[in-house]
């Protein structure tokens, strides 16, 4: 048989012990409460950055690595998101042969933005990539500047151009 004080020590007992339980599920509570919350990928964070930056940018839809947005420069623009072999991509379709200057800005800034170059520099290179296509070296010409690799292309109605940095650099 217990003792008055026997007793009265396991009540307390289970008092602290049902407190302590108390306070480690406030604690967990509290803890999953404050966690920050889930954060989107690198390419959405660009995308997001892109919009902001640039004026006149929206975005569209995320289908397969890949994010779709549109401006008025543009009749078609797209965010590659990292893969085996690239890191990120920008893509752009003009809509004459001949891009104009709005639409080589568009996708100097973006390229600047995405992969963290200066803008003159990629601009130079995007303007050196549209200039070397034609009647000399053919409608579709690859080049590199900056550890950039840039691809032109001139089709009958419309020009585009694809910059990306390879995984390794």
């Amino acid at each position: 048989m217990l003792a008055k004080s026997d007793h009265l020590s396991l009540r307390t007992f289970n008092a602290l012990a049902r407190d302590g339980l108390l306070a480690g599920v406030l604690g967990v509570a509290a803890s999953l409460a404050l966690a920050s919350p889930a954060r989107a990928d690198r390419c959405d964070d660009l995308a997001q950055q892109l919009k902001s930056q640039i004026d006149g940018v929206t975005i569209g839809k995320t289908v397969a690595n890949v994010i779709y947005l549109s401006h008025p420069a543009a009749k078609s623009l797209r965010l590659g998101c990292p893969s085996r072999t690239v890191k990120n991509e920008v893509f752009g379709i003009a809509a004459s042969r001949k891009p104009s200057p709005e639409f080589q800005e568009l996708i100097a800034s973006a390229s600047a933005i995405v992969f963290t170059i200066p803008k003159a520099d990629t601009l130079r290179g995007v303007k050196r990539c549209f200039g070397r296509v034609g009647l000399l070296r053919g409608n579709d010409v690859k080049s590199r500047y900056r550890r950039l690799d840039m691809r032109c292309v001139r089709g009958k109605t419309d020009s585009s151009i694809a910059v990306s940095r390879d995984k390794n650099e």
